[in-house]
Parts: C-alpha cells; structure tokens; sequence
C-alpha cells in the first residue's frame, strides 16, 4: 500500500496562535481558567487541555466574576465582550486574525448602509460571532436555495461575507446565486475563506484523484474537516474523517493500494502520525509525502495576552 501524505495538512496558523495562548496563559496564571467555548475543534485538544485545568463553557454567565476567559479562535459577539465586562472578567482574546477581518468587513459594510448576505453555516460558533456584530443587518445564507428564497428588496445596497472555513466549492455555488438574483452586490475586498481551508482542500483536489480511499484526521465538528472530506466525495473517492487511529476499519482497505492522508486545520500532527503508524504496521504501508503549496503564515500572539504577561 501506498500512503500520499498531503502537505500543507493539520494545524493553521490561526490554530497554533490560540493553542500557543492557552499554554501561555496556564503557565502565567495556571489553573483554573476558563476558555469561551472549544479553543479549537478537536477533541484531543480540547481533552488535553481540560486534563491540565481548562473549563470549558458555553456561556460567560459560567465563568467566576473577576475570573480570566479566553475567547476561542472562532470569534464572538459584542454581546459577549459586554457581559465578560460586566462580570469583571479579564479577557484574553484568541480570535484567529482572519475571522477578524471578517468582523471588520461586516462593521465597514453596516455603516455604509449595506444588508449583508452571510454565507455559512448558521449554528458554527464563527457564524454565530460575526452575525453577532450587527443582527439586524445580517442574513445567513447556506446554500443556493436559501439564496432563491430571500426577500431582500433588489434595489437596496446588498453585500455578502464568507465564513472562512467553508467548502470552496460550495461557496462559489452560493455566490454565483448570490450575483445572479442580485447583479449589484458587492463582494468583500479580499476572499474571506481562510489560505488554509483552500490550500487543504486544493490538496484534496489534487491528490485524490490518485488515490482508491481518502482519510482526513479531524474531529466531526471542524468545519474545516468536514469540508475535506465532502470535496474528495465530490471527486468520486470513498473518504472518511476520523479522529485518531482507533477508528480506522480494516473493511475500508479491502483492495485498496493508495490511501490519501489529510487533516484538518485543528488536527494534531501527532494524531496523522499514528494513523500512518498503523497503516505501516496492518499494510506494510510506505509513505509518500506530496507537497501542494508551502506555508508560512504566522500570527503574532494577541496584544490581550502580552498585556497579561506584563502585569502577570
């Protein structure tokens, strides 16, 4: 059996920036601090986090007055800032620098009188951050049939965002809908999808085809991964999304000789490393690595936490 190992593959650097600030915070401060839902979408991280003193919660309401909250790199809602403030909570934010910019594009396009069509998935935590700037001017959109269906009077001034970890694919459908019914409707001044979720999905793309089964390591509620897995479906290729080795089924590999291997943009390299461990060790597997495109994105750690490490 062959092994195409897909490079650029795991972690973003949206990921290794809120993950690198939850280390730094435990070791400042230590246990217990409280993180504003999952820092990340994935269960290892999550897990090894909560084993070294994290709590997780669903809302701020949960967390003691005066306590330290982390915001996830998923984004959150003005309305969230408001009650960490009055709560007294210090607040270190781990927003990944993309979904930000988002955030941004939505306030710029309120003040200039836009409605703006978001294209995502309604119940993701980014989803639910950034229609939390301006609830009144935002419509959630997740597919071309959702689009067909607005009432959106065709003479106003209409603009549309992206979550950044949709299916490239998909959001090109939804946007050719978008321009069709609205002609006029103004795009945001760079694409929203985040160079991670494209550039693992154009690994995808491209190596599937060369593939019998594609595995992507990730968690069932990473967008991202999810993603991955639905564009090698796309291209005619069995694919499944696993967490961690445990969940390979020996059915799947039944005359297979090629097995793509991804992860997504919250998966731990660790975690491919033991599925291609097993591979090695069931199939007398050799691994290829394939590269796509090289990476070198990095964001600085956020000012909220310079500032705690300074008064730390």
């Amino acid at each position: 059996m062959k092994i195409l190992l897909a490079n650029p593959r795991g972690f973003c650097a949206g990921v290794n920036m809120a993950i690198d600030v939850v280390d730094q915070v435990l070791k400042l401060k230590g246990p217990p601090i409280y993180v504003f839902h999952e820092i990340v979408h994935n269960k290892h991280v999550v897990d090894d986090f909560r084993a070294r003193g994290v709590t997780f919660v669903e809302d701020v309401s949960e967390v003691p007055e005066g306590g330290l909250v982390v915001y996830s790199a998923h984004g959150i809602s003005p309305e969230v800032r408001r009650q960490s403030k009055e709560r007294k909570l210090v607040e270190v934010d781990a927003t990944c620098p993309l979904v930000t910019k988002v955030h941004f594009e939505v306030l710029r396009f309120v003040r200039d009188s836009y409605h703006i069509i978001f294209i995502g998935h309604r119940r993701h935590d980014e989803a639910i951050g950034t229609v939390g700037e301006a609830p009144q001017h935002i419509t959630v959109v997740e597919s071309p049939e959702d689009v067909e269906a607005l009432q959106i009077d065709p003479s106003a001034k209409i603009a549309y965002v992206t979550q950044t970890t949709l299916s490239v694919f998909d959001a090109n459908r939804i946007i050719a809908a978008l321009k069709k019914k609205f002609p006029n409707i103004k795009a945001p001044p760079k694409e929203d999808i985040c160079y991670a979720t494209t550039n693992r999905q154009s690994a995808v793309s491209q190596l599937s085809r060369e593939a019998d089964l594609v595995l992507v390591i990730g968690s069932k509620n990473s967008s991202n991964s999810l993603r991955l897995v639905e564009t090698a479906r796309e291209l005619g290729k069995p694919a499944y999304l696993i967490d961690d080795q445990s969940e390979l089924n020996p059915a799947w590999f039944e005359g297979v000789d090629s097995v793509m291997i991804t992860a997504g943009a919250s998966a731990p390299e660790h975690l491919v490393q033991s599925v291609i461990d097993r591979l090695t060790r069931d199939f007398g597997a050799e691994t290829e690595l394939r590269t796509v495109v090289e990476e070198d994105v990095a964001f600085e750690r956020p000012k909220s936490l310079r500032t705690l490490a300074v008064v730390g």
